[in-house]
């Protein structure tokens, strides 16, 4: 326990000095609200727009969660497509490798002349920033996984999909819970960059009307509520996890 409150003790009071710094910074200097607001101010902002950044962030939640669940769906089936044809997987696996050198910030203007200004090219957007970590992770893992269990399986009678539901998948399962905790963080950001581009409301299209109007300090609120919605999704993976541990290890 004590090594625990060690480890979280230096980040805290590093983050207390920096806000500290900067508070006293903008207060001594008189730094005008539209160049740099004070933490202060971002949380007073934070607790007068709580309710309309909570109205937006349920589009954003909406949009990230369709969006994880498509990219699962997708990075399963096409993970298995892959591990077990190996033709398949030398001429997909580059060109996913490829495609994550190409900004979303890119593709989503690209995205919404084709789809339009509707919730889809949000969703999609969200779908390729959360396919390659889940996808890469969860057939990395049936690759490196030890031939003679599929081998004792099949000696059963065990057939070739039979082997996946029983040995492979289960095996590979770590690994696709570790792409799910880095795609949940994406997840988020890829919706607010949907909506960055084209949209009537979310906490992208939020967040562009306050930088519209120089108004920093809410700018620096939905900065927050998207980093905790960010976290809050990470976290959800870790919960999902927790609850499911109990049902994994009574399976193997």
């Amino acid at each position: 326990m004590a090594g625990r409150k060690r480890k979280w003790l230096a980040p805290a009071v590093t983050a207390a000095g920096i806000l500290a710094a900067w508070e006293a910074a903008v207060r001594i200097y008189q730094i005008p609200l539209y160049v740099l607001p004070a933490p202060s101010a971002v949380l007073s902002s934070l607790g007068t727009e709580f309710p309309v950044l909570i109205r937006h962030a349920g589009v954003t939640v909406a949009e990230a969660l369709a969006g994880m669940g498509l990219a699962l769906f997708l990075a399963v089936l096409l993970g298995i497509i892959m591990d077990a044809f190996p033709g398949v997987k030398s001429g997909i696996y580059p060109v996913l490798v490829v495609t994550q050198t190409v900004p979303m910030i890119v593709l989503a203007p690209i995205l919404i002349i084709y789809l339009g200004f509707g919730i889809a090219p949000k969703i999609l957007t969200v779908v390729l920033m959360c396919f390659f970590p889940v996808a890469v992770s969860f057939t990395d893992a049936m690759g490196q996984m030890d031939e003679e269990y599929v081998h004792l399986v099949r000696s059963f009678g065990a057939g070739k999909w039979q082997a996946y539901r029983l040995v492979k998948i289960p095996a590979a399962v770590p690994a696709l819970v570790s792409g799910l905790k880095v795609s949940a963080t994406y997840s988020i950001s890829g919706a607010v960059v949907g909506e960055w581009i084209g949209a009537q409301s979310g906490l992208g299209y939020y967040l562009l009307r306050v930088k519209n109007g120089y108004m920093l300090d809410k700018v620096f609120a939905c900065v927050l509520m998207i980093v905790g919605l960010s976290l809050c999704m990470n976290g959800l993976i870790r919960l999902i996890q927790m609850a499911a541990l109990p049902y994994m290890e009574k399976k193997h």
